[in-house]
């Protein structure tokens, strides 16, 4: 029998782990914090995104806020790599509808769960898509495009950031629905898919708005619609698929903060409190609005239920599609 002298070492080994563990997530942050984005930088939503959030949380945390960018297989290397790295704060994730909604159903074979290795801090963002067209491609509406791909069945090709992402599925999704034909071209980020459909080395192409509308306002491309349910408040000139025959057509991406499960509650909570502080700033707003994208926020058990009902979503859509990637 354990003698209560016997149990002093270990009670107060014990409450030594926990007066630490209390001291270090107080200091947090003590040194500059990893944000991955698991995109290639340039023109993406997700890397336009994260390093608006990185500036502000770097202003409000004291410490430097580094965007790393490793991109890689639709988001789901750099997710990975978050996943599987230390929990003690200092490393993040740009989490992405890709790699963490769609990934756990592309790929049999994926090297994290994205509820079970995760611990969930806010949803930052919601980010509509648009479907785009090179201005030398005669369609000018969504019912063109649907008539031109009926009419030449796997001539009209439709790029995306790589297989298995959200614009990826858009592309099926829009063939589902419309019974048409085209070619899916994988680029290895969005950045060169974009480059490639304003040069017409491509014709179309569906991703967030908030990668698109520079390029649109600019007259660089020719926006056929909105894949959305409602118009969006910065082109409320811009009609929606569903309104263009496609009724209830719906892509729309998220963004948001995650770091490693078990990363220390009192840090998460730290940093969700941060986040929703910046996101509610007038600035912030601003920011998101004039890239295309809408604040929505959600705390860590919100969010991680949102991902849940996502995987849900897509799992349909990409059963039908019978994309996999082994």
């Amino acid at each position: 029998m354990t003698s209560h002298a016997d149990r002093l070492p270990a009670l107060a080994a014990t409450l030594a782990l926990f007066f630490f563990a209390g001291v270090g997530a107080a200091a947090y942050p003590e040194r500059p914090i990893r944000l991955v984005v698991p995109y290639p930088p340039g023109a993406s939503t997700n890397d336009i995104l994260g390093r608006g959030l990185a500036v502000r949380l770097s202003a409000r945390l004291g410490q430097q806020v580094v965007v790393d960018n490793r991109a890689g297989a639709s988001g789901t290397l750099g997710s990975e790599l978050v996943a599987k790295a230390a929990p003690d704060g200092y490393t993040l994730l740009v989490a992405i509808a890709s790699p963490l909604s769609l990934g756990p159903s592309v790929y049999p074979k994926l090297g994290y769960d994205s509820i079970r290795d995760f611990a969930h801090i806010a949803r930052v963002a919601s980010i509509p898509y648009a479907m785009v067209v090179n201005l030398s491609f005669p369609a000018t509406s969504v019912k063109e495009l649907i008539a031109l791909a009926k009419a030449k069945p796997g001539h009209i090709n439709y790029a995306s950031s790589g297989t298995g992402g959200s614009p990826h599925l858009c592309g099926e999704l829009f063939k589902l629905q419309a019974g048409i034909d085209m070619t899916h071209i994988p680029y290895k980020g969005a950045g060169i898919a974009t480059i490639d459909v304003v040069g017409g080395q491509v014709q179309m192409f569906c991703t967030g708005l908030t990668a698109l509308t520079g390029l649109i306002k600019s007259g660089k491309v020719r926006a056929l619609g909105l894949a959305s349910l409602k118009r969006s408040p910065q082109m409320p000139e811009l009609p929606t698929i569903s309104e263009q025959g496609l009724p209830d057509f719906e892509v729309t991406s998220w963004s948001g903060v995650v770091a490693p499960a078990k990363t220390p509650p009192a840090i998460v909570r730290r940093l969700h409190a941060e986040i929703t502080a910046i996101v509610n700033d007038a600035d912030m707003r601003n920011f998101l609005l004039s890239q295309g994208a809408e604040p929505a926020l959600m705390g860590p058990e919100e969010f991680r239920d949102y991902i849940k009902a996502d995987i849900a979503k897509w799992a349909k859509v990409i059963k039908a599609a019978n994309i996999k990637i082994e």
